[in-house]
């Protein structure tokens, strides 16, 4: 079955079998695993993570999910890597599926495309188990998330403030979140949240935010990207959200190659049609084809899976978005 991000975060308790977890949200993804994480250690259940770096290292998957150990009767397992079974794996999966109705297995993917969905795996994933896209289509949906997050923080917005949160941060839940937290700390005592309280939070605690690194990034100044990305290091930005802010530009900017008459469907703003455009002419659409295993460099190395540093590629990111490239030693 398919579930929704506030569907699924109701039924982690009874979670079994398996679940797919796929989006572009961090949020989204953050909140999720942590309810499931908190209800694994409510009922003492086993949790256990693998990160997948080739398709072979599905068999430890499943070997782990048939050797329990001595201490636990259930077990959950974590699944992160952007790459699916191959026909044994799918195999040992339906087996899986059929003769453990105890334990869970979670997959964390990244956004899938339309053909991803249509595979073997995703169908028998979702006929026999969960499939939950971690997305926020529409408006309504945002702010219901947000009001959830914003409730723990003991606050309210009005409408207008919804309004102006949601534009000022294009969508990013993650980002719209961490304005909600620092507005919390800016005005303690203020439980209902105005435009006014939001606009002077968010100008009094930073000069440069994701949005002037969106925009140097696209008007292919590297200087000046650069300088941005130092300054966000800086003030404690997350590297998550920085990466989500350089992925947004990458996949934007691949989409646009292939759809140039599709700008307003992609989700590109109207004034800022031709600096995309601008920015695919300075560009050599061959370096597109190393973006994807560039971004995933750059998670790997966020979530210490690598030995690289993240800003060294993030800045390599950069560079690749503004034209240049950096040759670096690892």
């Amino acid at each position: 079955m398919k579930l929704d991000y506030l569907q699924a975060l109701k039924r982690v308790d009874e979670a079994r079998g398996v679940w797919i977890l796929h989006g572009q949200e961090p949020l989204l993804e953050q909140n999720l695993l942590d309810a499931l994480r908190k209800s694994w250690t409510k009922h003492e259940i086993e949790r256990q993570r693998h990160d997948l770096n080739s398709v072979s290292d599905w068999k430890n998957v499943f070997n782990a999910l048939n050797s329990l150990s001595l201490f636990s009767q259930h077990l959950a397992l974590e699944v992160h890597g952007n790459i699916k079974p191959d026909a044994n794996g799918l195999k040992q999966l339906k087996q899986y599926i059929q003769h453990n109705e105890h334990n869970l297995l979670i997959i964390v993917l990244p956004k899938q495309d339309s053909n991803s969905l249509k595979s073997a795996f995703f169908q028998t994933v979702e006929a026999n188990g969960v499939v939950v896209p971690l997305t926020a289509t529409y408006a309504q949906d945002r702010q219901r998330i947000l009001s959830i997050e914003a409730e723990k923080l003991g606050i309210q917005l009005n409408q207008e403030a919804w309004t102006w949160l949601e534009q000022h941060h294009e969508h990013n839940l993650l980002a719209a979140k961490n304005s909600l937290m620092r507005v919390t700390d800016t005005f303690p005592d203020q439980k209902t949240i105005e435009i006014d309280h939001l606009q002077q939070c968010l100008q009094d605690q930073s000069r440069y935010s994701t949005f002037d690194l969106s925009d140097a990034l696209i008007q292919g100044n590297l200087a000046l990207s650069i300088k941005i990305f130092q300054y966000l290091l800086e003030s404690g930005e997350p590297d998550s959200l920085i990466l989500w802010t350089i992925s947004k530009e990458m996949r934007l900017l691949m989409q646009l190659y292939e759809q140039p008459q599709n700008a307003l469907q992609l989700g590109i703003w109207k004034t800022k049609i031709s600096l995309y455009q601008q920015a695919l002419r300075r560009l050599n659409p061959h370096s597109f084809l190393t973006w994807p295993q560039l971004l995933l460099r750059v998670d790997a190395a966020i979530k210490g899976i690598s030995k690289e540093r993240p800003e060294h590629i993030i800045q390599q990111c950069i560079a690749e978005l503004c034209g240049k490239t950096l040759f670096i030693n690892h």
